[in-house]
């Protein structure tokens, strides 16, 4: 075909009366997708960014220099190795993963999510979880074709066991995914509770760990003692956002099966490079979530004392506050907005978040501009 033909192809495809176009996707692509909205990612370079749970401090010069050097020497010409047993090595040792434990890698929690989900449902089966919780849960269950069961959180956004028991019961779920600590809450839920979920689910349990780094509880060491639990974790949350990786941790029975629907190829060879230099300097890592676990309490306390602010516990990296006082949430969030500080608007995701706003903990310069704003905002 000829520059000219291509031309009057576009032109032609371009002139197509508005009644018809688009009538090709509309048959075509699945109607509850066309019913969704994307995930939306913001973009604020210049703001004081305290909306995505990232961690605010950057590495240290000398581990970006390895970070370099390290990906100079990686073959990008060839695709990454099928052997990750390495890699996993340094995950066990870096992350006290069990050594009996078999290890799966995604390309951050979202695909170990979609691939659990996508293992285990048909079409039709149900994916539990309590509510509000990390949304990506209801999502996977929905673009795998299975039937997400959201099972609300008490008013005080602590776990309903009576009404999770009952869920279980009622739709024998195959898959449960409890967030510990939970976003957008920032709660966890007791070992009694969780056991109880255990006992009672007919499939399995997924304990998502994304923010157990400023906890000091995790499943991780029994990850073994139950025939029907997996621990999933990822590296965002600890100064690796960027990166995008994440794993699972469990039984060879399930990980085995996993893995089977898990794309070749997923974790690229730059993203094994920067592990190994960065999992080789984890103290620094370590220490920067230190930091954040050590300035919540203060930043907690801070924000209580605005007037209309109910601050509810936190074991993650950031608070969840509702602003029920003179000033909405919504408000709050736009005049930060104005003031280029971002933070996370939930007032409308779940009915129990009306008027939350989730913050997340930055430095403490960030932190004191973040207070200041907040004085001047429900003060005016």
């Amino acid at each position: 075909m000829s520059t000219s033909d291509l031309t009057d192809s576009t032109l032609a495809c371009s002139s197509l009366p508005e009644t018809a176009r688009g009538q090709h996707m509309a048959r075509t692509v699945r109607k509850d997708v066309q019913a969704l909205t994307a995930y939306a990612v913001g973009h604020a370079p210049n703001a004081v960014k305290l909306d995505a749970m990232e961690c605010p401090y950057p590495l240290p010069e000398h581990v970006r220099d390895q970070i370099a050097q390290a990906v100079r020497d990686a073959a990008l010409n060839r695709y990454p190795g099928g052997d990750l047993s390495a890699l996993h090595a340094t995950l066990r040792t870096a992350f006290g993963i069990p050594a009996a434990a078999q290890v799966m890698c995604g390309n951050g929690s979202d695909e170990l999510i979609h691939l659990i989900v996508q293992a285990c449902c048909a079409p039709g089966d149900a994916v539990l979880s309590p509510a509000p919780s990390f949304v990506y849960f209801d999502m996977a269950a929905r673009f795998n074709h299975a039937r997400p069961v959201a099972v609300a959180l008490n008013a005080d956004l602590t776990l309903n066991l009576p009404a999770m028991l009952s869920a279980i019961q009622a739709s024998q779920p195959k898959v449960i995914f409890l967030a510990m600590p939970n976003n957008p809450t920032g709660g966890s839920w007791s070992a009694h509770d969780v056991q109880a979920i255990i006992d009672a689910a007919p499939g399995l349990v997924v304990i998502d760990e994304a923010y157990q780094p400023f906890t000091d509880d995790t499943w991780m060491p029994r990850v073994l003692e139950y025939d029907n639990v997996v621990v999933m974790r990822t590296v965002s949350k600890i100064g690796l956002a960027g990166l995008r990786f994440g794993y699972v941790a469990g039984d060879p029975l399930w990980i085995t099966q996993f893995d089977k629907v898990r794309p070749p190829y997923n974790i690229g060879v730059l993203t094994q490079a920067v592990l190994e230099v960065v999992l080789r300097n984890k103290s620094i890592l370590d220490d920067q979530a230190a930091q954040l676990r050590a300035a919540r309490e203060p930043l907690s306390r801070a924000l209580a004392r605005l007037p209309g602010t109910t601050v509810y516990p936190s074991c993650g990296n950031f608070i969840l506050v509702r602003f029920d006082g003179a000033l909405t949430g919504d408000q709050v969030h736009r005049a930060l907005v104005q003031r280029s500080i971002l933070v996370r608007n939930f007032g409308h995701a779940h009915p129990l978040l009306e008027h939350c706003l989730r913050i997340s903990i930055g430095t403490p310069q960030e932190n004191d501009l973040l207070l200041r704003a907040l004085q001047d905002i429900l003060s005016g």
